[in-house]
């Protein structure tokens, strides 16, 4: 044999030994965190604009907040009024009271002695026939109801210098105590939501509002990207995704990356894209495919930027 085609055919069977390398095309993708308020307003403050890296907790944007501010006052006025009357009837009565209470008792005394006293006198007299037995029975009925209100005096006295003693109204003030908590924690809240900062670090993608305009409630005012919500999206064909599963490791290419970025992939499709619902015979399985997604380190991630091509190659 010719010494060149024997060179062409080894040089063919090398190329058929030689090892396919799984490598695909790809894009980047970015989950957007949109940030709205759930009530209406005039955007009275943007603290961002879009480029910018903003960090976690950082304010955003402000919406009026008078009505709020207003609703937060009134409602904090009424917890100091439930807490007043709270502590009033925990509290015993008024000296004043008190001692109109106790003169109260000491004439309720003053009585049970003057009809103790004249209840002696009936008896003796009946006993030595000088008095009949119906001024006696008088007397001892006279006796009887003096004892009566000098113990009701004393349970009077007794019950005004207990705190828990108007167990009724301490009762109802504790429910106009607890209404009055929760009427101020929903009044803050509403005035908290006028003010949304950035739950997580990451990059103002867009703002859709400027200073002065109205925003509906529930209408984004600005999104961010973080960098833990970008993530590769690829398509692998059906001959490859039974060997792909969770957390294994890739290699993300791009033009302008000095170095390839590593990622794990997150995600893998259970069914074929863009495939008709036929019965697939050998031939047209090699044109299924199913997209797989991997996230880089959050490091990483901010080299990449949304819809930038990419090339994925397995490690």
């Amino acid at each position: 044999m010719p010494r060149t085609p024997l060179l062409i055919l080894l040089a063919l069977l090398a190329a058929c030994d030689k090892p396919q390398t799984h490598e695909w095309q790809g894009y980047i993708e970015g989950e957007y965190v949109m940030l709205a308020s759930p009530y209406a307003g005039q955007l009275q403050k943007l603290y961002v604009r879009r480029g910018e890296q903003v960090a976690a907790g950082k304010p955003l944007f402000a919406l009026e907040q008078e009505s709020e501010r207003a609703a937060r006052t009134e409602a904090e006025e009424r917890m100091k009024s439930a807490q007043a009357k709270l502590e009033n009837v925990k509290a015993p009565r008024r000296p004043p009271e008190i001692a109109a209470l106790r003169e109260q008792l000491n004439q309720a005394k003053a009585a049970l002695e003057l009809s103790s006293a004249a209840l002696t006198r009936e008896e003796e007299l009946f006993t030595r026939g000088f008095s009949s037995k119906a001024r006696r029975d008088d007397a001892r009925t006279a006796r009887e109801r003096d004892a009566a209100k000098v113990k009701e005096a004393e349970a009077q006295l007794k019950n005004a210098q207990m705190p828990l003693g108007r167990e009724g109204e301490r009762e109802s003030a504790l429910a106009e105590m607890a209404a009055a908590k929760a009427a101020l924690a929903q009044a803050a809240w509403r005035l908290e939501q006028k003010s949304v900062a950035a739950p997580a670090s990451g990059l103002v993608q867009d703002t859709f509002f400027v200073e002065g305009e109205w925003v509906p409630a529930g209408r984004p005012v600005a999104s961010i990207l973080p960098p833990g919500n970008v993530k590769a999206r690829f398509y692998v064909p059906e001959s490859v995704v039974g060997a792909i599963q969770i957390g294994r490791p890739v290699e993300i290419r791009c033009d302008g990356c000095p170095a390839p970025i590593a990622a794990q992939v997150s995600f893998v499709s259970a069914q074929a894209e863009y495939t008709p619902p036929v019965l697939y015979s050998k031939d047209s399985r090699a044109k299924l495919s199913f997209l797989v997604e991997a996230r880089p380190q959050p490091a990483d991630a901010a080299k990449l930027r949304p819809g930038q091509p990419i090339d994925v190659t397995l490690k």
